[in-house]
């Protein structure tokens, strides 16, 4: 899903995959709207059709006049073993986080960005950092989307365009903490072993995109910015699952 939010400071543009439940961002729109007193435009697309994406890009400029922020957050993942792991699986999971990320930058880089330069926020993930075990398809694609992040700093840092990723870790309140924790008993266990021994919350990650968005963050990039309490170097990597069916996507 995406939307594009007009704020006293500029323009923003945050995108993630395309929701078949549209009234979900309608809502999510309206709330944001009511909250902020500013104009938001909810658009819908799939990050991985670039033409998809030139025309979202294309009625937010229209619309509004400039976009400032693109914060990158398309993500498909689940549990499951690498070996049934099936290959459109991967692939797909591959095409929604890896390649989205890269159409979304390029469209915006070419459409805006070059001329006026601009702030990315590629929100990521601590997976591929020690092999979490379950997640060789999620943590491949977030790490990619890690090496994009400075690929990216270094070639557009001279537009004035910064590039940085946030990792989030278990952030309780949204879908991947409730799908991909395990059950209750196994999962408060494993919020003990985190150095700050509680889950986060969405507030407190949406506070480190703000940073990396903001003026603060002027001299930053090419940064990967955890909000995780500790938990990637503490973490158990021994998710107990029931493992009787392969992820078919």
């Amino acid at each position: 899903m995406n939307y594009r939010r007009e704020s006293e400071r500029g323009q923003m543009l945050y995108q993630g995959r395309q929701d078949s439940m549209h009234g979900l961002l309608l809502e999510a729109s309206r709330k944001l709207a009511a909250a902020t007193g500013q104009r938001c435009l909810p658009l819908s697309l799939d990050v991985r059709a670039p033409l998809a994406i030139m025309a979202a890009v294309d009625q937010a400029l229209k619309e509004f006049g400039k976009i400032d922020i693109l914060i990158n957050c398309a993500a498909g993942n689940f549990l499951c073993q690498a070996s049934t792991l099936s290959f459109n699986a991967f692939k797909t999971v591959m095409e929604i986080d890896t390649l989205g990320t890269f159409n979304m930058c390029r469209v915006l880089y070419d459409k805006f960005f070059h001329d006026h330069g601009g702030v990315i926020v590629n929100i990521t993930a601590t997976l591929g950092n020690r092999g979490q075990v379950l997640q060789v398809h999620a943590g491949s694609a977030k790490a990619a989307v890690d090496a994009m992040t400075r690929h990216l700093a270094v070639e557009w840092g001279p537009q004035n365009i910064r590039v940085n990723s946030l990792a989030p870790g278990p952030i309780s309140g949204t879908e991947g903490f409730l799908r991909l924790s395990g059950p209750q008993a196994s999962m408060s266990r494993r919020v003990l072993t985190i150095p700050l021994q509680r889950p986060g919350n969405k507030t407190e990650v949406a506070h480190g995109v703000l940073y990396l968005a903001s003026p603060l963050a002027s001299y930053v990039t090419g940064a990967v910015l955890v909000v995780d309490g500790g938990a990637w170097l503490t973490y158990p990597n021994d998710i107990e699952l029931d493992f009787s069916s392969s992820a078919k996507l």
